[in-house]
């Protein structure tokens, strides 16, 4: 077992095109550290429906220059194989350490292959990279991003010629073309050929951005905007003067970017402490609203004035907010969300007789649904301009939000007066998540097995009247791993995440309303039962 595990690591190191992957490598053979080398070489990363994201470091299991060029080798094969052999792929890319490295390696393999290839001219938003797609006629784009991830993370995201990202079969065919590489030698390279397109590709994606805000709509509402540490600033404020509206207030701590993070844990919004730099600067701003992008500003979160101080939106407020104000614009079309954000959106798109549809997790699907005008999901994602980006766009989701801030404050209301109005009509929904980042993936299998094996029957002190194994699938969705409970009045589903460690479990609880003064008792009740629903679901999946 030593002696082929220090073969494969010497056979990598030999391939290995990268400097500081190969010192590091090189040191770990030489001292012999067995544990970390069979930790990187007990297989390789999977490419799956989102593309490839792991730790950046030498050997198979880790994202490196080796791992990024077999990838873009396997797509260019599967291009080739589906008849686009002389087809256009466009690359952008994000902040983040080797971004742009990965970027440069993956035009190069597709050069190499006979494709034409052209990157974005600097680190920018994947909403960005998603519109050029289809604005320039590409058979497939990718994108180098690891999102909200560590610092230590890196990823690689594809797309196809109709601008949403793979789903299956496409994911299988291109790990086929990946698996039939057996050496980096195989692999053309060459050192030019391909584009570095100028800006008139971003300026196209601010112009079309004109698309989202009604005509005549207010421009009023003042913000306090952080990039956290991503590359979404710059954009973000053209289109907010493009616009109209007030130049946001910067914090200024997180707003240029840096790989490194360095004032959170996690740069994601929805993660403990990622905010207070944000509600630092609006407490001396005083501004309508807070607007946050992740890192590569495809996500983007809102925080209001909620008494004395801020809070966060949850992703569902958000979501529900920009349906009720696009029902409001009298827009037609499909409201299209994930099945484990809220069932308000569905509620709402009844009222107004508009179609809805619940897909799986992530924006791969949600971009599927027939004819989308509207897609949301709880993590922040907002597609609202499907015929410009047909992925979530955290620039676009932005303007829209701020927007509606703007009309509301015309009428002397807040975001907070739209919710209440919403609960009012349809019922106080309120969500929550049980999220459990781990070390050990065994942990989540094991609380999976766990739930399968010895199913509750209430939760909450709620029955739970319908119980589904999500991987049989539904008569309306593919089969995926994830457990979905209805109960009287709440709904949990349980899903491993596709992009980080974690197991999320997601709450939703239901409390009618009869009239205005009673709201503050819903949201007390719903309060109540999302921290029930939490305990006693963590301890049935042995959390």
């Amino acid at each position: 077992m030593h002696d082929d595990l220090m073969a494969k690591a010497t056979a990598w190191l030999a391939e290995d095109p990268d400097p500081e992957t190969r010192e590091e490598l090189a040191k770990l053979i030489e001292a012999g550290d067995t544990e970390e080398l069979t930790a990187r070489f007990a297989g390789t990363l999977q490419f799956g429906t989102a593309g490839l994201r792991g730790e950046l470091g030498a050997g198979p299991m880790r994202m490196n220059r080796s791992v990024v060029i077999r990838a873009a080798a396997g797509l260019a094969a599967y291009l080739k194989q589906q008849g686009h052999g002389d087809g256009l792929v466009v690359v952008g890319y994000d902040a983040r350490h080797k971004s742009a490295d990965f970027a440069r390696d993956t035009a190069a393999v597709m050069t190499g292959a006979g494709l034409r290839a052209a990157v974005l001219p600097r680190p920018l938003p994947t909403p960005v990279l998603a519109f050029a797609i289809r604005h320039l006629g590409a058979v497939a784009g990718v994108e180098v991003t690891a999102s909200h991830n560590p610092p230590r993370d890196n990823g690689y995201k594809v797309y196809l010629g109709d601008g949403s990202q793979i789903v299956p079969p496409a994911d299988a065919g291109i790990a086929a073309g990946i698996d039939a590489i057996a050496s980096l030698d195989d692999v053309p390279r060459p050192e030019s050929g391909w584009e570095i397109l100028d800006d008139a590709v971003l300026d196209a994606y601010l112009a079309r951005t004109d698309e989202v805000l009604a005509p005549d709509s207010p421009r009023t509402a003042r913000t306090v905007y952080t990039a956290m540490h991503g590359v979404g600033k710059d954009v973000l404020l053209a289109a907010f003067a493009r616009a109209g509206f007030p130049e946001p207030v910067l914090v200024t701590e997180q707003a240029e970017p840096d790989p490194d993070f360095p004032t959170v844990a996690f740069p994601n919004p929805e993660e403990p402490g990622a905010m207070d730099l944000a509600f630092a600067t609006a407490r001396t701003a005083d501004p309508d609203l807070i607007i946050a992008n992740d890192p590569d500003a495809d996500r983007c979160a809102a925080a209001v004035k909620d008494g004395a101080d801020w809070r966060m939106l949850r992703g569902d407020e958000v979501g529900s907010l920009l349906a009720a104000h696009l029902v409001r614009r009298g827009v037609r079309g499909t409201f299209a969300e994930s099945i484990v954000s809220s069932s308000l959106l569905g509620r709402i798109a009844e009222a107004a007789g508009l179609r809805h549809e619940e897909t799986l997790t992530g924006f791969k699907w949600i971009a599927r649904a027939e004819g989308l005008r509207y897609g949301y999901e709880e993590a922040l994602g907002y597609c609202v301009d499907p015929d410009g980006v047909r992925d979530k766009d955290g620039i676009t989701a932005a303007l829209l939000i701020t927007e509606l801030a703007s009309e509301l404050k015309r009428e002397g209301r807040t975001l907070l007066d739209l919710l209440d109005d919403l609960a009012l009509e349809h019922g106080l929904h309120a969500t929550d998540q049980l999220s459990v980042r781990v070390d050990d993936l065994s942990i989540i299998t094991d609380a999976m097995t766990r739930l399968r094996d010895h199913p509750p029957t209430e939760l909450a002190g709620l029955p739970i009247t319908h119980a589904e194994d999500l991987t049989k699938g539904t008569d309306s969705l593919p089969p995926t791993d994830g457990l979905r409970y209805t109960l009287t009045g709440a709904r949990v589903i349980a899903r491993p995440s596709g992009t980080e460690p974690k197991l999320k479990c997601y709450l939703e609880v239901v409390v009618p309303v009869e009239n205005r003064e009673t709201i503050a008792a819903a949201r007390a009740k719903a309060t109540e039962l999302l921290t029930a629903l939490k305990r006693d679901f963590a301890r049935a999946a042995g959390l």
